[in-house]
């Protein structure tokens, strides 16, 4: 999994800016990372997680100390919404005392066309922005932001987005796991979002979601959730 990520040209180079920062600083550089919304967020912000403990980031609890902050955002419900907006706003400050800090804002508001303009407009400090469908790519834009210092905007480029395997995952906890079994929903129920931020139904191969459980049951884990917006 950490080869995955420092075997593509992105990795490498985040990978050596961060060594440089530990050599200047005494201290790995901080990733923040705040997570809004479903369980299925919290699972795609463990493999964001995972990709930047490879490339050499360490955890901080506070953005103050972060050389990366990254907001994961809900669009199913308002008040995550309106709680992710909130702390991007606040930011600015914090980007104003430490220009060299990355802020991301991804997930489900940045898969909605108008939201994904909101934020770029509203937030100027915003350095990028991806949907839901494009997780893997994290090296390649945080390496784009770094290298240029330019604003850049990653809405999901298809309805179908390929799914990830073999992406690095730091857990919250060694004996609780989720694990994504299928992405997306083809209802397209009125008064529901997620076809339009999620994409269509797709499921992971059986093997390798029975892989990834078998691996996680070996290192100790004893609670799995399966998750899925239509796993029923």
């Amino acid at each position: 999994m950490t080869e995955n990520i420092l075997n593509t040209p992105a990795g490498r180079f985040v990978l050596e800016h961060s060594l440089a920062y530990e050599a200047e600083h005494g201290h790995k550089p901080g990733v923040y990372i705040k997570t809004f919304g479903c369980q299925q967020n919290e699972a795609d912000s463990e493999r964001l997680a995972g990709m930047a403990v490879v490339m050499g980031y360490e955890f901080t609890d506070t953005p103050e100390n972060a050389g990366l902050v990254i907001f994961n955002t809900c669009a199913v419900r308002e008040h995550a919404e309106l709680k992710a907006l909130s702390l991007t706003g606040q930011i600015k400050h914090i980007k104003a005392a430490n220009p060299e800090l990355i802020v991301c804002v991804c997930g489900c508001m940045v898969a909605q066309e108008h939201r994904l303009n909101d934020i770029k407009n509203r937030y100027p400090y915003v350095d990028f922005l991806f949907g839901t469908g494009t997780p893997e790519k994290l090296p390649k834009y945080l390496a784009e932001a770094i290298k240029t210092g330019k604003r850049s905007f990653y809405p999901d480029p298809s309805a179908m987005p390929v799914i990830p395997e073999g992406l690095p995952v730091r857990r919250e906890s060694r004996f609780r796991a989720w694990v994504s079994i299928m992405y997306g929903c083809n209802n397209f129920c009125t008064y529901c979002v997620v076809p339009y931020v999620r994409g269509r139904e797709r499921s992971r191969r059986r093997e390798e979601i029975l892989a990834e459980v078998r691996g996680l049951v070996d290192d100790g884990c004893r609670e799995i959730t399966l998750l899925g917006q239509r796993s029923a």
